[in-house]
């Protein structure tokens, strides 16, 4: 067999150039289909609120319900709050609905003292840690404890359900300085008001800038 000339030779050698181009180009692009991966997944992330909720021992009885009472006569009486939160937050006590009678608004006065022990309706065992709202007519309780901005001394709540705390009332009716026919004319008149504890949450604090 005659051996290829020279000429020959270096067309075969130049033809098969651009093939050999073809097929490393087309190792690179299907090298640049595989890569090492990795990842890690922390699933089931979600949102949901607290529970907030105030409950106490009246078994929905108002706590102070006194008839036929006469100029001087005073009395007490006390209610347990719990707190089923499951979030921290902060209580506070006022009034609200106040119903006025000639001027008897004026007459009864009322504080609130924060403790221990005692039930709904039975002080037995209380024992007095705080003044929570200062003694006041009903007239200027429902002016200046109006609502949770204006309520009395906080108790502060972990966010624990079940936590308590003890509350005794105390009232009285005082005339002082009145004439007899004021007095008088007091008879037969009838004031009411509506207690009210409000527990909100605490907000979230601020982040550091």
């Amino acid at each position: 067999m005659n051996s290829p000339s020279s000429r020959v030779r270096k067309i075969a050698m130049f033809a098969s150039a651009p093939l050999a181009i073809l097929i490393a180009g087309g190792m690179v692009w299907q090298g640049s289909q595989a890569a090492f991966t990795a990842q890690t997944r922390n699933a089931g992330n979600s949102w949901s609120t607290g529970n907030v909720v105030l409950t106490d021992d009246d078994l929905g009885a108002a706590a102070f319900t006194v008839e036929n009472i006469v100029p001087g006569q005073t009395g007490q009486k006390c209610i347990v709050v719990t707190s089923q939160s499951n979030v921290p937050g902060e209580v506070r006590a006022y009034t609200q609905n106040l119903i006025t009678s000639r001027g008897m608004e004026n007459r009864i006065f009322f504080d609130l003292e924060q403790g221990t022990g005692g039930t709904f309706n039975d002080c037995t065992g209380f024992t007095p840690t705080a003044n929570t709202v200062p003694e006041y007519p009903l007239s200027t309780l429902a002016a200046v404890n109006r609502d949770f901005a204006t309520g009395g001394a906080a108790w502060k709540t972990a966010g624990k359900p079940g936590e308590t705390q003890s509350y005794r009332g105390t009232w009285r009716f005082d005339t002082t300085g009145l004439s007899q026919d004021e007095v008088n004319a007091l008879q037969g008149a009838r004031v009411g008001i509506d207690l009210v504890w409000e527990l909100q949450s605490d907000n979230a604090p601020t982040p550091a800038p």
